[in-house]
């Protein structure tokens, strides 16, 4: 079965040694020795001053609702996995969606002001597939209502937006390091900040508050990562190159071959593709079906991604009707993207598609 991705597994070898240190040390979390020199090497790849590896992306949203002291509602996009709103509605805040921008995929500014009102205390924007949000329109709107922006950039790792990472925009930004991702430690996520004071808070938040050996500062919880998952992000970031390679080059086939065929996503003008997914629109959902239907008699699963429209959740008894977000979420299907996927897989994929058109 050909699947619409597969994780990626780095040396054997080299994963083997990092395991014989952790037995040596016999230091299994908190804070190890791994972990340490994992976030130094992440903050100096992405081009970011705090990254506090957490044990997984939802945990990263939490913690950075709970740093910013989020109350009340908070407008977000309903394009997004479901955890952009899950995590909201745990932590007791109202997720307000604003719609999106059918091309970009991403939440429409113009969408966002007529939302705010006295109880709105955040604005929580998504990357969608790692493509950077209109993120100068973004704070401008934020700064004029006094209010903070997460930015849930779970596809975004490696994102550029002129010539910086867009992880430095806003508050917070939260990684997902799922085994699934671009990069990734088996489970895991990150929380990113350029306030000092932001991240000394963050890093105690996650383990339990405790400020020393006897003091506790504040409510925390436990979202530590573990140093058997900061050896598999070692061992990854050391085979990012290739990975970033193999990603391109399979992207850029799709785009050669069905450019025109299906509607492709549209990049940011100032942002820098990092080749996370291959997204492809249909005419219509119907036509989905049917492409979806074939594919699978082949032994090939694309996903639906994100389907549905997170305002059409009935638990979260949403009050707004987000057509863009519907229509795109009906018509949308993610197309399988990995390193090790050969030309002849993909080349099966392109024809069964061409083959329905």
């Amino acid at each position: 079965m050909l699947s619409v991705t597969r994780s990626y597994l780095p040396n054997k070898e080299k994963f083997k040694a990092y395991v014989d240190q952790i037995y040596d040390s016999a230091w299994l979390t908190n804070n190890g020795h791994l972990l340490q020199t994992l976030e130094k090497r992440l903050a100096d790849f992405l081009g970011v001053k705090h990254i506090i590896l957490v044990a997984n992306g939802s945990l990263a949203l939490q913690l950075a609702y709970k740093a910013l002291n989020l109350t009340g509602e908070v407008i977000t996009t309903p394009f997004s996995f479901a955890a952009t709103t899950s995590t909201l509605v745990w932590e007791g805040l109202k997720p307000v969606f604003a719609d999106i921008n059918p091309n970009s995929f991403n939440l429409n500014p113009q969408n966002i002001e007529a939302l705010i009102n006295s109880r709105t205390s955040a604005i929580v924007p998504v990357h969608v597939f790692g493509n950077p949000c209109e993120v100068d329109e973004i704070q401008a709107i934020a700064n004029k209502h006094n209010l903070k922006v997460i930015y849930d950039a779970a596809h975004a790792f490696g994102s550029q937006y002129k010539g910086q990472s867009v992880l430095n925009y806003g508050d917070i930004s939260t990684l997902s390091f799922h085994a699934t991702k671009l990069f990734h430690t088996i489970e895991g996520g990150a929380v990113i900040t350029s306030d000092d004071e932001l991240a000394r808070t963050i890093r105690t938040m996650i383990n339990f508050g405790i400020t020393g050996p006897t003091s506790i500062g504040h409510v925390g919880t436990n979202a530590k990562m573990n140093e058997f998952e900061a050896a598999m992000g070692l061992c990854v970031l050391d085979e990012i190159e290739t990975i970033e390679t193999e990603r391109k080059r399979i992207w850029q086939k799709y785009l050669d071959s069905l450019h025109g065929k299906v509607q492709l996503q549209q990049w940011h003008q100032y942002g820098e593709n990092n080749h996370a997914y291959v997204p492809v629109l249909f005419k219509s959902e119907s036509e989905l079906l049917v492409v979806e239907e074939k594919l699978k008699k082949n032994n090939i699963v694309p996903r639906r991604y994100f389907y549905p429209s997170l305002d059409t959740l009935d638990y979260l008894d949403a009050s707004q009707v987000c057509k863009e977000s519907r229509d795109i979420s009906s018509r949308i299907l993610c197309l399988p993207i990995f390193p090790g996927l050969s030309n002849e897989q993909q080349q099966e994929v392109i024809r069964l598609i061409e083959q329905i058109l």
